[in-house]
């Protein structure tokens, strides 16, 4: 490194430089300069209209009406603009309203819709809620081009497609879950139905066996068993009776009503088969065990006497024809005709208590089986109450959405003709373009100081050689150096002033015609 460039610099040698490189600096400075002020001048102005749309609630509190589309807004609003930036609408808008003309020719038509869909811009609104999320209340709807007149109305007839869509998807939304919902009612109705003609048959068969009737059950077993018991007292009676009559006839040698054949042996066979019987089924001290053991016994005594049985009296002539043996035949008639009911009934009786113990003793099993379609039956019912109350509170959403009283989109401030452009912001760009351009003209000084390699005073030559400078020859001009000098000067200013005018004639075109340049400059 020569000791020219490791002393350093000051004021003067600065001055010197841009004195030396003054056209340098100019050309560098004025090329980027001109190029810039002529973009910040020549871009076209971009207008930006907005629309606020309030997210309006359901009039009726949702204690009463709990709404059936009750999606989270933002997911709503991104369903509908999906569907508002479907290419059918943007087209339909493109169409209607010319947009993008400078676009047609020069890129496709997708391009043109996907500019559209940038230029098209939503911002939620909403308030902080105790739980940290944010409520959307409301949403702003804007969009920019280059016609203030076009951007309004494109802007207001978006806000209008995003009320009818949200309307539109809130009815489909409402009459779909009330249509869905009256068909799953239908469909529990009918199992309903069906599960409670299942119980109902199944009561209907196993009548007087079902657990609700065990206390009745028990009521008439012990009723049975009451009557039984004074069956048995009342057959104890009439047998005594009967008996009495029978020995007295024996003992009047009058001969017994027809049909009385039976004899000793044979009657104490029956007895004692009633008696295994009713062993069977009762323990020894039930009243009827008792009375037929007594009465066995009393007979085996008058078989062991070597008498007849109290009943079966021989045919005997003598009293044939006496009116008190023939009352007294009739009193053991009678006797033994009340025997004969009074054992009916008791196996009446009997036959009935069976009945009802079995009752009784399937009641468990009656019971379990009636719980497990009880089960079903009472979840299918839940199941169903649950439905309807969804299918009324569907209908009162559908019948708020028809009357327009649930929640909607409203139009709460209309987009309007902007008078001042959004973009671009001429003063930024032009003050970007003269930095930018100090930046290069003082970069192109430094390159061209670097590069050159003259000596330009007495200093540079003595810090360069040791050899002593003796003296110094100024230039010495004539006026014909001045006058080639300014020849040269104007020479050189003519070319630079095209090439600006040039720089301005490209900036233009690059403004006006060159589209992505143009929304990338102009929307920063």
């Amino acid at each position: 490194m020569s000791e020219r460039e490791s002393r350093g610099r000051d004021l003067r040698d600065f001055l010197e430089i841009g004195r030396r490189r003054k056209w340098l600096a100019l050309g560098a400075f004025a090329a980027p300069f001109t190029a810039a002020l002529g973009l910040a001048l020549f871009l076209p102005d971009i207008y930006r209209s907005t629309a606020t749309v309030l997210v309006e609630r359901q009039e009726v509190p949702d204690a009463f009406a709990q709404p059936v589309a009750a999606a989270e807004l933002d997911t709503r609003l991104q369903s509908i603009g999906q569907r508002i930036l479907s290419r059918a609408r943007l087209e339909d808008l493109v169409d209607r309203f010319s947009l993008y003309a400078d676009l047609k020719g020069r890129e496709t038509r997708e391009a043109t819709l996907e500019r559209m869909r940038k230029d098209i811009q939503i911002e939620l609104k909403g308030v902080d809620r105790a739980s940290g999320r944010g409520e959307t209340i409301a949403f702003t709807l804007g969009y920019r081009g280059r016609d203030p007149q076009t951007v309004a109305r494109v802007t207001n007839t978006l806000a209008s497609f995003y009320m009818e869509e949200d309307q539109q998807a809130r009815e489909r939304q409402t009459v779909g879950a009330a249509e869905s919902l009256k068909l799953q009612l239908e469909q529990m109705k009918q199992r309903l139905d069906d599960q409670e003609r299942r119980v109902g048959a199944f009561k209907t068969l196993h009548s007087g066996e079902l657990p609700q009737q065990i206390e009745a059950n028990l009521a008439a077993l012990e009723r049975l068993n009451t009557q039984l018991r004074i069956n048995a007292d009342a057959q104890a009676r009439a047998t005594e009776r009967r008996d009495d009559l029978a020995r007295q006839l024996s003992d009047a040698g009058v001969t017994g009503p027809a049909g009385e054949t039976d004899v000793a042996p044979a009657r104490l066979a029956r007895l004692k088969s009633e008696l295994a019987d009713l062993r069977t089924r009762f323990s020894d001290k039930y009243p009827d065990v008792v009375r037929l053991q007594a009465e066995i016994d009393t007979l085996q005594q008058r078989i062991a006497a070597g008498e007849a049985a109290p009943g079966n009296v021989e045919p005997a002539r003598p009293g044939a024809g006496d009116p008190a043996a023939a009352r007294l035949r009739q009193r053991y008639a009678t006797a033994q005709a009340d025997v004969r009911v009074l054992r009916q009934e008791e196996e009446r009786l009997k036959r009935s208590i069976d009945v009802y113990q079995g009752k009784v003793e399937s009641a468990p099993k009656r019971d379990q089986e009636l719980q497990e379609l009880s089960r079903d039956y009472l979840a299918t019912k839940d199941l169903y109450q649950t439905v309807l109350k969804r299918y009324q509170e569907a209908q009162i959403a559908e019948s708020l959405e028809k009357d327009r009283k649930g929640e909607q989109f409203r139009i709460l401030d209309e987009a309007i003709v902007p008078e001042e452009p959004a973009a671009p912001n001429r003063v930024r760009l032009a003050f970007m373009g003269l930095v930018l351009s100090i930046v290069l003209a003082v970069g192109a000084v430094a390159l061209a100081e670097q590069i050159d390699t003259s000596f330009h005073s007495i200093e540079d030559l003595r810090g360069f050689s040791s050899i002593p400078v003796l003296i110094s020859i100024p230039p010495i001009l004539t006026n014909a150096d001045i006058r080639r000098a300014r020849r040269r000067v104007w020479i050189g200013v003519v070319p630079a002033a095209l090439a600006l005018a040039a720089i301005v004639a490209v900036a233009y075109l690059v403004a006006r015609s060159n589209n992505p340049i143009v929304w990338m400059v102009a929307m920063r």
